[in-house]
């Protein structure tokens, strides 16, 4: 269960730097998700859609601001049940450690199991945050790309993207749009297209990411959509898309 170790680990590096200095956000949740994919990724991949329940806290200092996530898809399946339609783990940790006032080292690391495929997705580089006082953010990184899964292990080229949110209120209610988008490229062109067959992803490049509206229907509930989209990635070549619908309870 390595997810659960990863998220021992989160609470307990949360605990810790709490006990050393108040952090000035935080938060925390749990959350219900129901993943829809779009009739045109069905017709073209073996995609299915499915539920999954979500756990996500952050917190940030001056010098530091983390995040992560962990997921668990078809919970009321089995691991050993035939993909797609089995249980999984997903898990994601961002950490961003400042250097020089705005400028930070920028850390994540994704992962993902299943029955028959694992990935890990590691980038290590440095981003920038541009903050306003009308409740703007964005965040945009750029580092290089260490992946190890089934198939592949080592260096694999370089990930670029951004992290924007936007908080808003309209009509005396509290919404939230936030944005992430990953572009990988460079990638070890000569494994993907190995013997003229696509392996993986089947490009030196890959497009991740996914278009959020939330609204904050009080302290404890949040509901929102979420737009998600990917193209040579995922496992697919094609273009994929599809409606994430999300409930989640505040601490």
């Amino acid at each position: 269960m390595k997810i659960f170790k990863l998220l021992f680990f989160v609470m307990l590096l949360k605990g810790a730097l709490y006990a050393d200095l108040k952090p000035f956000y935080s938060f925390a949740n749990i959350g219900i998700n129901y993943f829809d994919w779009t009739q045109d990724t069905h017709d073209k991949t073996s995609k299915e859609d499915f539920t999954y329940i979500s756990a996500e806290g952050g917190a940030g200092w001056k010098w530091v601001e983390v995040y992560a996530n962990a997921n668990l898809e078809n919970p009321t399946k089995r691991y050993s049940d035939e993909s797609p339609n089995n249980l999984r783990y997903t898990a994601y940790i961002d950490l961003d450690v400042k250097v020089d006032k705005d400028i930070r080292v920028h850390f994540q690391n994704f992962f993902l199991e299943g029955l028959d495929y694992y990935v890990n997705d590691f980038v290590l580089g440095v981003s920038y945050k541009y903050k306003t006082d009308f409740g703007f953010w964005i965040k945009p990184f750029i580092g290089v790309h260490h992946t190890t899964d089934t198939y592949y292990k080592g260096f694999n080229g370089y990930m670029a993207g951004w992290v924007l949110d936007y908080n808003l209120n309209f009509l005396n209610e509290n919404f939230e749009v936030f944005w992430w988008n990953e572009l990988e490229f460079d990638r070890n062109r000569d494994f993907y297209l190995s013997n003229n067959k696509p392996v993986g992803d089947g490009k030196s490049y890959g497009l991740n990411g996914s278009m959020n509206f939330f609204w904050h229907v009080n302290r404890s509930v949040t509901t929102g959509v979420q737009y998600r989209y990917a193209e040579h990635k995922l496992g697919s070549i094609e273009y994929q898309s599809g409606m994430i619908y999300m409930l989640k309870y505040n601490f």
